[in-house]
């Protein structure tokens, strides 16, 4: 592997007038385009081992073909991309990241002839997308969920306690999260089962055990640990990005009913527990970089721990859209944006690791339901149904206040550039009955 590349190198890769030869990626609204190459691990009929690609338009780079065929170079004692997740190659480090987006970059560029005039090496490392199967991109040691949108955070303490202190006084001090379960963390296209707990009713004086009643979505982003850090040694918010691989979409599934009885006095358990849902493509912060803006001004000043200079939010665009079982289309309910979370991904690692917690290559962090300040613009149906109070209209006539069975929930984001977006895909996951 070289890694005599420089800040120039890198801006040509996300350069917005950059075209391939591959006429699918230089379509206005394909996700994939030459400036992303996000990162993910497949599988194919050719090779049922799941192994890392890279997605360009409507193909895959088999990672593992090209270093064969003598097209990638990359610095590694054993091949990286014939693993089952990408924590291999991650751990190699951010050179290393930025080396193989860059080298598929000049391979994919239209003015290469390398790839674009030899059939029989593209058909030996380029994989139709419809042909293979999508696998989770890490092998996630831990995980943990923040609660870090101001306008989600505000609807919630509006609707639950006194609106005039929705806010708890710590939620304005540090990024507020609790740490899940990453056993239930699954792919997009990952059917998930509604979940059984103990229920509150509010007529009842005991409790009952039955399926959940309040069945949510929560549209988060979430982020890879690219590079860990020792126990007993924190990560400076000043450095934190340099840690953090690529960001996902993310659905952490909740079950309303079961919280409320059960999150007093330690927070989310079985209510959280039973699902979460991520994309299948990690989008680098490279790629992302050129959409970089100002974070919410924050009051107060946080603590000297949680500062940072810069600009540390990114403009990525994200809808729901909800299709019922059987329907031939589904419906948006809901449009909102990355930049107004309140805390950054840099903060939340910071505090995250503030008190010598440790990560570890593959941790992932959610960033919490992501509100917007607008009604249509609600990361959850908690919110935009106000607790079930204010059903939300769907195409066809059909009303939800929660999930019913059968419903199919579709999570899309991307940064929308000049011409192009470097989009995340999409994050999908179908309910089916609970059993019990």
């Amino acid at each position: 592997m070289t890694n005599d590349f420089s800040q120039a190198s890198l801006a040509a890769a996300c350069d917005p007038a950059k075209r391939s030869w591959l006429e699918s990626a230089n379509e206005p609204a394909c996700d994939f385009p030459i400036q992303n190459l996000p990162f993910g691990i497949f599988s194919d009929a050719r090779h049922a081992m799941p192994r890392a690609g890279v997605a360009i338009g409507d193909l895959i780079v088999d990672l593992a073909a090209l270093r064969s065929a003598g097209h990638l170079a990359i610095d590694a004692g054993e091949d990286v991309f014939v693993q089952p997740s990408l924590n291999a190659f991650i751990s190699l480090g951010r050179d290393a990241w930025r080396s193989v987006r860059i080298q598929l970059s000049a391979l994919l560029d239209a003015a290469c002839p390398t790839l674009r005039d030899d059939p029989a090496l593209r058909a030996r490392v380029l994989v139709p997308m419809q042909d293979a199967t999508m696998h989770l991109p890490v092998a996630i040691p831990g995980y943990t969920d923040f609660y870090s949108s101001k306008e989600h955070a505000t609807n919630v303490g509006s609707m639950f306690r006194d609106p005039k202190n929705a806010l708890l006084p710590n939620w304005s001090e540090m990024p507020i999260g609790y740490n899940g379960r990453a056993s239930s963390v699954v792919v997009s296209g990952t059917n998930v089962r509604r979940p059984m707990g103990q229920l509150k009713l509010p007529d009842q004086e005991r409790p009952i055990y039955g399926a959940c009643r309040k069945l949510d979505i929560e549209l988060e982003t979430g982020f890879i640990v690219g590079r860990g850090n020792a126990l007993g040694e924190p990560i400076a918010c000043g450095e934190a990005e340099d840690h953090i691989f690529g960001m996902v979409l993310l659905n952490d599934w909740s079950a309303r009913d079961i919280q409320q009885w059960e999150y007093v006095p330690l927070g989310p358990f079985n209510a959280k527990s039973f699902a979460t849902t991520i994309s299948p493509w990690v989008v680098t912060l490279d790629a992302l970089e050129p959409f970089r803006v100002a974070q919410p001004e924050q009051t107060p000043e946080p603590l000297a721990y949680l500062r940072h200079e810069g600009k540390h939010a990114f403009d990525v665009e994200l809808e729901v859209r909800l299709r019922p079982e059987g329907a031939a289309t589904a419906s948006t309910i809901a449009r909102t944006n990355f930049k107004y979370m309140y805390w950054t991904m840099a903060q939340q690692l910071a505090h995250h690791t503030v008190s010598g917690c440790n990560t570890r290559v593959g941790d992932l962090m959610g960033s919490g339901t992501i509100s917007g300040p607008t009604a249509d613009s609600c990361g959850s149906l908690l919110e935009s149904t106000w607790n079930g109070a204010r059903p939300v209209a769907l195409e066809g006539g059909e009303t939800r206040t929660f999930i019913v069975d059968g419903d199919e929930l579709t999570l899309s984001g991307w940064c929308q550039g000049e011409g192009y977006r470097v989009g995340f895909g999409t994050c999908v996951g179908k309910i089916l009955p609970a059993r019990g």
